[in-house]
C-alpha cells in the first residue's frame, strides 16, 4: 500500500488539505502580484509613483466627490479613479485611504453639505446637462479630490476638459492623467520643502494682472519670488529655476552673466520672450501695429547655447479668432487671426504629451540650426503644415482681414517656436570674462565656471504672451483663453497654456521623475457601427444560444457516463 493510499484511508488529507489551503492564503497576503493585460499598461505604476508611496510615513486620506447619478462619462471617471486609488493602495498599503463621498451629503458630525464647502473652498462644480433616471437636468458635478495628510489638504482636479462640450475624449485624456494627479498630490503633501523659483524682474517683465494666472499657479505648488536682477550681485543656488516672462528692457553683460552662471551652476532657465515689439493694445486703438526689434541682447547668450529667435512674425491658417469691423459699420464680426497661432502638440517628448493647442500672440519663429557641441535639442511647440514668417519691421493691420488670407503664400510647416535644449552648456563668457567680473564672483565666493559642471536644461519659447492671463468682465482668465472667442462665459475650445507651463515647470525641477506618469496613453476603442450592424445575428446567436447547447451537451455526455457506469452488463 502506497503513502498516498495509506494518507487517504486514514481521513489524514482533510486536514493537508486545510493547512495548505491556510498556508497558501497565508503566504497570498504577505506576497502577492499582478498581471497588467492591458495595451497601454493602464494598471501599471510608474517607478516614480512606487517610490513616492513606499515612502509615506503617515496615512494620506483621500476623499473623491464623484459619487451620485452622474452622467456616464463621469461614472466612467469615477470608476477609473477608483482603480487607481486601489492600486495605489496595493503599494501604500494603510497608509492610504480612500472614499467616495457624494456632494450632497452632510460633512462629518455637521449639517453642512459637501458642495457647501467646496464652494467656500473656491472650487466651483462643472453644469452639465445629463439625461437620468429623472429625466433631463441640469447637475453640478464636483469633479474633484482632497488629500489630507497630516492636517495638510491638497486640491486634486480629476477633470481638466471643457465642460461647454463634454467629450469622451476629454473624459479618456483625464483618466490617463489620474495616476500624475494623485502622485502629485501625495508627494507635495509630503514634500520637505517645495522648489524655488525665481521669477525675473528689473528688465521690463509682465508682474502686472496679466501674470496674476501664472504667479498663482506656480505659488500654488512651488515657492515663487520676485528676482531683480539689477539689484543682485549672483543668483543664489538655493534657486532651482530661474524664469524671465515677456522682458522689455535691454539686458546688460552683467545681468548676462548672472544668468549664465546660473546655469553653468546647474540652475534651469524657461523664458517666454517676445524678441519683436507687436502689442494688442496698440492694434485696438490705431488699428494698427508695426513690429519691431526689441534689443534685448539675449540673442549672443541663445546662440552660444545653440538655437536663435529669428526678427520675423509667424503666420498660420490654424489660429484663434478675433472680431473685425470689415465693413467699418460697426458691425464687428469673429474671423481667423493668423498672427495668433494654435500649436498642435506632436506628442514627441514627455512635456507636450497629449497636450491640446497652445494659443500665442505674435510670435518669433527658432532657428535650431545653430551648431552647439553637446547640446540636444527638441522643439516642443510648432506650425501647422499651413503657415507662412513675415520679415520685420512690418506693419499689422486689422484691414487685413477685409480680404481672405491667400493660401498659396502658407506653404511652410512645422517651424518651432518653442524648443527645449540639453546637455553640457558652454558659458557664453569663455575666454572673454572681464577681470572686475572674476573679481566679483570670487568677492562672492563663486568660481567662475567655462561650462556646466553637469549636464543640464534651459526652455525657450518664441513667445512672452503665451503664459500671461487676458480679462473679461474685469476678471483675469486662465492663460491662454481668448475673451473674444468664449461661449457663454467659458472657452469655445479648450486649451493647454497651463498645462504646457506645468509641464515645462516640472520637467525641469521634478527629480522625482513624477512627470513620467503623465505620459500614459489611454487609447479610445470606439465599437464599428457597420461591423455591428453586419455581425449583430451571429454574436446574439453565440451570446445567447451557445451556452445553452453547451449546458445541455454536458446534460447528455454526463447521462451517458453515469448510465455506462451504472448498468448492468
Amino acid at each position: 500500500m502506497t503513502l498516498l493510499n495509506k494518507i487517504w484511508k486514514s481521513k489524514l488529507w482533510l486536514l493537508i488539505t486545510i493547512v495548505l489551503l491556510v498556508a497558501v492564503n497565508w503566504l497570498a497576503s504577505l506576497y502577492h502580484t499582478r498581471i497588467d493585460f492591458t495595451n497601454e499598461k493602464r494598471f501599471t505604476l510608474s517607478s516614480a509613483t512606487k517610490k513616492v508611496l513606499k515612502k509615506l510615513d503617515d496615512v494620506v486620506q483621500v476623499d473623491v466627490f464623484l459619487k451620485g447619478d452622474f452622467p456616464s462619462g463621469f461614472k466612467k471617471l469615477a470608476n477609473s479613479t477608483g482603480e487607481i486609488l486601489q492600486e495605489f493602495k496595493e503599494i501604500a498599503g494603510k497608509k492610504l485611504q480612500y472614499r467616495f463621498i457624494s456632494p450632497e451629503e452632510n460633512v462629518e458630525g455637521t449639517e453642512v453639505k459637501w458642495s457647501d464647502t467646496l464652494n467656500s473652498m473656491g472650487i466651483a462644480p462643472l453644469i452639465v446637462n445629463a439625461q437620468i433616471k429623472s429625466g433631463e437636468q441640469q447637475l453640478k458635478v464636483f469633479p474633484v479630490a482632497l488629500a489630507t495628510y497630516k492636517g495638510s489638504i491638497y486640491l486634486i482636479n480629476l477633470y481638466e476638459g471643457n465642460n461647454v462640450n463634454l467629450t469622451a475624449s476629454e473624459i479618456n485624456s483625464s483618466e490617463a492623467l489620474l495616476e500624475y494627479v494623485f502622485a502629485k498630490a501625495v508627494h507635495q503633501l509630503t514634500a520637505k520643502s517645495k522648489s524655488m523659483i525665481a521669477y525675473s524682474i528689473g528688465n521690463g517683465e509682465a508682474v502686472g494682472p496679466e501674470s496674476f494666472d501664472i504667479r498663482t499657479e506656480l505659488q500654488y505648488d512651488d515657492t515663487l519670488f520676485m528676482l531683480n536682477l539689477n539689484k543682485i550681485k549672483f543668483i543664489p543656488d538655493t534657486f532651482d529655476l530661474l524664469l524671465i516672462v515677456k522682458p522689455t528692457i535691454q539686458f546688460s553683460d552683467d545681468e548676462i552673466l548672472k544668468i549664465d552662471q546660473f546655469v553653468m551652476r546647474g540652475g534651469k532657465l524657461l523664458i517666454f520672450v517676445d524678441k519683436l515689439s507687436a502689442e494688442m493694445d496698440s492694434l485696438q486703438i490705431k488699428n494698427e501695429v508695426i513690429a519691431y526689434d526689441r534689443n534685448l541682447e539675449l540673442d549672443n547668450l541663445l546662440f552660444k547655447y545653440g538655437i536663435r529667435i529669428k526678427p520675423e512674425l509667424l503666420m498660420d491658417l490654424q489660429c484663434d479668432r478675433l472680431p473685425f469691423d470689415i465693413n467699418g459699420d460697426g458691425q464687428y464680426k469673429l474671423l481667423p487671426w493668423n498672427y495668433f497661432p494654435l500649436f498642435q502638440s506632436s506628442s514627441n517628448h514627455i512635456i507636450n504629451k497629449n497636450l491640446g493647442f497652445v494659443n500665442s500672440r505674435f510670435v518669433n519663429s527658432i532657428d535650431t540650426s545653430i551648431e552647439a557641441e553637446g547640446i540636444y535639442k527638441t522643439v516642443l511647440l510648432k506650425t501647422s503644415s499651413k503657415s507662412r514668417t513675415i520679415s520685420t519691421p512690418a506693419l499689422i493691420s486689422g484691414k487685413e482681414n477685409v480680404i481672405e488670407p491667400e493660401s498659396e503664400k502658407y506653404i511652410k510647416q512645422g517651424i518651432p517656436a518653442a524648443v527645449l535644449l540639453e546637455g553640457k552648456f558652454t558659458s557664453l563668457f569663455k575666454n572673454r570674462i572681464s577681470q572686475s567680473h572674476l573679481d566679483s564672483l570670487n568677492y562672492f565666493g563663486y568660481n567662475y565656471l567655462q561650462e556646466c559642471l553637469k549636464p543640464n536644461k534651459v526652455i525657450v519659447v518664441a513667445d512672452g504672451d503665451i503664459v500671461l492671463n487676458s480679462f473679461y468682465k474685469d476678471q483675469p482668465l486662465p492663460m491662454g483663453v481668448n475673451p473674444y472667442s468664449m461661449v457663454n462665459g467659458r472657452q469655445s475650445f479648450p486649451v493647454a497654456n497651463r498645462t504646457f507651463l506645468q509641464n515645462c515647470v516640472e520637467f525641469l525641477i521634478d527629480d522625482n521623475g513624477l512627470i513620467e506618469a503623465k505620459s500614459k496613453d489611454y487609447t479610445l476603442r470606439f465599437l464599428d457601427p457597420g461591423k455591428i450592424e453586419k455581425g449583430k445575428t451571429t454574436w446574439q446567436i453565440i451570446n445567447i444560444a451557445v451556452p445553452i447547447l453547451l449546458v445541455f451537451l454536458f446534460a447528455v455526455v454526463y447521462q451517458f457516463i453515469r448510465k455506462r457506469k451504472y448498468t448492468l452488463n
